[in-house]
């Protein structure tokens, strides 16, 4: 079972803090009166989280991921691109096997919440194999038994990826370069948002815990 049902003493676990929005929800998580203790999963070493008096981080293999301490909720950031990847089939282990072998994880020690950043458009049955692979992953993590679900359904991030050590994509420089002049003309429903939207918005739904699944989509995590 989970550490705690106090909401002022819960433990929580994030996969995916050394990417946009994971590096954006773990001081949220870290600062925040509601958890007691955060653990990050990750597949390196961070000196920044280990820094962290209430912060345990294990380097683990998402692949085989080992035993997890008991938690209360779950934050997962976890996510590449096919470019990044290099396949189809290696952009679907981390975007789908690894994603939900941490769910599943995370529920079998105790984890009641879980929060997921997919993206736009994600859909089982979606004509792009991207989009697609999300909506497969949204599924089955929905159907794991957790009490909240909350999934975010980001348009094209913006942040800086290269301050982090991560690839750029070249489709969200591009889209930052040339929409930013003229953002507000940009449907709210597409419009490129910021990573630290998305993970303030996730954050935010996940400590509400409405019961079942919650999709924030784009438009309302832009504020």
């Amino acid at each position: 079972m989970g550490v705690s049902s106090d909401s002022s003493g819960r433990t929580t676990l994030l996969a995916g803090a050394t990417g946009l929005i994971g590096s954006a929800l773990l001081p949220l998580l870290q600062a925040s009166p509601s958890y007691a203790r955060t653990h990050v999963l990750a597949r390196r070493a961070s000196v920044g989280a280990a820094a962290d008096a209430r912060t345990t981080f294990h380097v683990v293999d998402f692949a085989q991921l080992p035993e997890l301490p008991a938690v209360d909720d779950c934050y997962i950031a976890l996510g590449t691109t096919i470019q990044n990847a290099g396949s189809q089939a290696a952009f679907r282990t981390v975007d789908f096997d690894y994603v939900v072998n941490t769910a599943r994880a995370a529920r079998a020690a105790g984890a009641t919440r879980l929060a997921v950043v997919s993206a736009l458009g994600a859909e089982p049955c979606a004509a792009t194999f991207y989009n697609r692979v999300k909506g497969e992953m949204q599924a089955a993590v929905g159907a794991l038994g957790f009490e909240s679900v909350v999934i975010a359904q980001p348009s094209l991030l913006l942040g800086n990826r290269a301050a982090l050590g991560q690839p750029t994509r070249n489709v969200e420089v591009w889209a930052a370069r040339l929409l930013t002049p003229a953002m507000w003309l940009v449907p709210r429903a597409v419009r490129p948002i910021a990573a630290v939207k998305v993970a303030a918005a996730l954050f935010a739904a996940t400590l509400d815990a409405r019961p079942g699944v919650r999709v924030l989509s784009s438009s309302q995590m832009q504020g």
